[in-house]
């Protein structure tokens, strides 16, 4: 069966990130996926193996940090897959600068990519989902946000990753009625391509110690979560934030 709705995942190029998971999961769900990405070649990786699978798949290069860029791919997404009826905002970079050391370029890079790109995405591909009257809108902020680090990034790293939850709080008070929800997922340490080599044995073994879990978690299940929340039985829940995190963050 033909796909009739589309997902469109940023950050999706990574290999072993929560992007190329949700890219998975949703596409098994008979999603049409939109694999967006900086890196060309990750992209074009994952939509070669989605599509040996047999998913509707579309490539789509872009520096979401350039507002041209992010137009121009909402005309391709238009032009080639089925209505957009889901946003999942999963790009983002960290950085463990302690805060003395940041300067202000590399605040103003994690914030660019970490919290402008999702509001570069999400006012450019709203606006249809609007008009169908039906819409999902995710976004990937970070337990870090929430608690004020503990894992891996620095000050600026979460104070962009509680900008996200903001805004996404916001956006589902200002289009209440609509049809579209807006939701966060808030994972804790993952084990993705972020963190991959980054962190030390020692700190590796104090975030698990930390964690009631005691492990550290996988992009699937991340991913899992955000496969709800685009889906239509989660169409009461808007505004809210879902821990994905082992019980390191309980409040």
């Amino acid at each position: 069966m033909a796909a009739e709705r589309t997902v469109v995942i940023t950050g999706a190029g990574s290999p072993r990130g929560i992007g190329r998971a949700t890219a998975d999961r949703m596409a098994e769900q008979g999603w049409a996926v939109a694999v967006v990405d900086r890196d060309a070649e990750g992209v074009d990786a994952v939509v070669a193996a989605l599509a040996a699978r047999g998913a509707a798949v579309l490539p789509v290069v872009a520096d979401l940090t350039d507002p041209e860029a992010v137009r121009a791919a909402v005309d391709v997404v238009g032009d080639r897959l089925p209505p957009v009826q889901a946003l999942v905002n999963n790009a983002g970079i960290t950085d463990p600068t302690p805060f003395a050391d940041t300067s202000v370029e590399r605040w103003r890079r994690v914030f660019a990519v970490n919290v402008e790109s999702q509001f570069h995405t999400t006012q450019a591909f709203l606006p249809g989902m609007v008009a169908q009257g039906c819409g999902r809108v995710v976004t990937v902020s970070s337990a870090a946000g929430q608690r004020g680090g503990g894992y891996f990034g620095g000050v600026h790293y979460s104070a962009s990753k509680a900008a996200v939850l903001g805004m996404i709080k916001a956006l589902a008070r200002e289009y209440a009625g609509t049809g579209v929800t807006f939701n966060a997922v808030a994972p804790g340490s993952i084990a993705t391509d972020i963190t991959a080599g980054a962190l030390t044995d020692e700190r590796r073994e104090a975030i698990i110690a930390a964690t009631p879990v005691r492990r550290i978690g996988e992009a699937a299940e991340v991913a899992a979560v955000i496969a709800f929340l685009c889906s239509s039985e989660a169409a009461f829940v808007t505004g809210a934030t879902y821990d994905v995190n082992g019980g390191s963050h309980i409040h």
